[in-house]
């Protein structure tokens, strides 16, 4: 196993959180997706730790909000601090990234808040690098469009 997993566990916990929007559900999910990759069966150490790692963490996000209600989403949301802070100074650019395709979305989550390398980022969306590199250009020109 190649990756040290110390290195890695703020940047999923960051990508947890930015889903989830609740530190303490990030944390069990950041852990959760260390145990599950720690212990998986399927598995082979063939040099896609992160890939792996964003993956099973993408998955317990979507299963964690999943299983919360609408209700307790916006509560939650209300009461974050942090999440109220970011809506007050970067309004229109919040809004922008909320209106893009969850692809998308994920991409710039995943480049500009987590800083996955765009080589990355190719392999985990299943296209090249150069390409992963255009799409990000496309992203970011219809963001800047949208705030215009």
């Amino acid at each position: 196993m190649s990756i040290d997993i110390n290195d890695q566990y703020d940047k999923i916990f960051r990508y947890c959180y930015y889903k989830i929007r609740d530190r303490d559900i990030a944390e069990d999910l950041t852990q959760d997706t260390f145990l599950r990759f720690l212990e998986s069966p399927h598995y082979r150490d063939i040099g896609k730790e992160l890939h792996y790692l964003y993956t099973i963490a993408g998955n317990l996000c979507k299963d964690a909000f999943h299983r919360r209600t609408a209700e307790e989403l916006d509560e939650k949301i209300a009461d974050d601090k942090d999440y109220e802070d970011f809506i007050l100074t970067n309004v229109a650019l919040g809004n922008a990234i909320k209106n893009l395709p969850e692809e998308d979305k994920e991409i710039i989550i995943l480049r500009y808040i987590n800083d996955v390398p765009i080589g990355v980022l190719g392999e985990l969306f299943g296209m090249s690098r150069f390409r992963m590199s255009r799409r990000i250009k496309g992203i970011l020109r219809h963001l800047r469009q949208t705030l215009d």
